[in-house]
């Protein structure tokens, strides 16, 4: 047990690093596609047709294929364009991307559910469709979408782990690194008590809310 204990210790420093980085993957994400997937939303309830074509269009490409895949495009993909990336920038650009599109459709179904009367009763009040939607229809919004935000969240933390594909220096990566090299599948467990703890923590905060 205590060899146990001693060789968490002696890759404890790459492992802390590695989760580092998995969380500012997992920041970065969160503050581009929020406001992204707001964005998005508003944009895709317009009623001019070719803009909702190309909204929903956009969702469907990201729902309906890989993360991984699209992390590959942004990586690999993209340099036939004459477009090139390093692994991080890469994947904060296809994780915003695609978190997005998940996003969008759950600020969509939010500002669908409010009753029209509401938008009505604002316009009886002259409110402009802007003041509207800031004022009443999205703080209501926000408090209804919170438990599905909540779980694409906790699903976010999870898939930074998709990250060690590209070579990112991820919490998974440094474990990897280290069962290569020591032939030792201790890390596998001490990154998976990591992933736990970070769940466990976003858990509680939604609960909270």
């Amino acid at each position: 047990m205590s060899e146990f204990f001693s060789y968490v210790i002696r890759i404890w420093p790459a492992m802390q690093q590695g989760a580092l980085v998995s969380l500012e993957i997992f920041a970065v994400t969160l503050i581009l596609s929020l406001p992204l997937g707001l964005l998005v939303a508003l944009v895709g309830l317009v009623k001019f047709k070719p803009v909702r074509w190309l909204i929903n269009t956009y969702i469907w490409i990201m729902r309906g294929t890989p993360l991984l895949l699209q992390l590959f495009f942004v990586y690999f993909g993209l340099p036939t364009f004459g477009i090139t990336l390093n692994s991080i920038t890469s994947v904060f650009v296809a994780f915003a991307l695609n978190y997005a599109a998940y996003f969008a459709e759950i600020f969509r179904a939010g500002i669908l559910s409010i009753d029209k009367g509401q938008y009505e009763a604002s316009q009886a009040l002259g409110m402009t469709y802007s003041q509207t939607m800031r004022r009443i229809i999205i703080p209501q919004t926000v408090k209804r979408i919170i438990p599905p935000l909540s779980n694409e969240v906790i699903t976010l933390i999870k898939d930074t782990s998709l990250a060690t594909y590209i070579t990112v220096p991820e919490l998974l990566h440094a474990a990897k690194t280290a069962v290569n090299r020591d032939s030792v599948t201790t890390a596998y467990l001490v990154a998976a008590i990591i992933y736990l703890f970070l769940t466990l923590i976003l858990t509680v905060i939604s609960k909270k809310l």
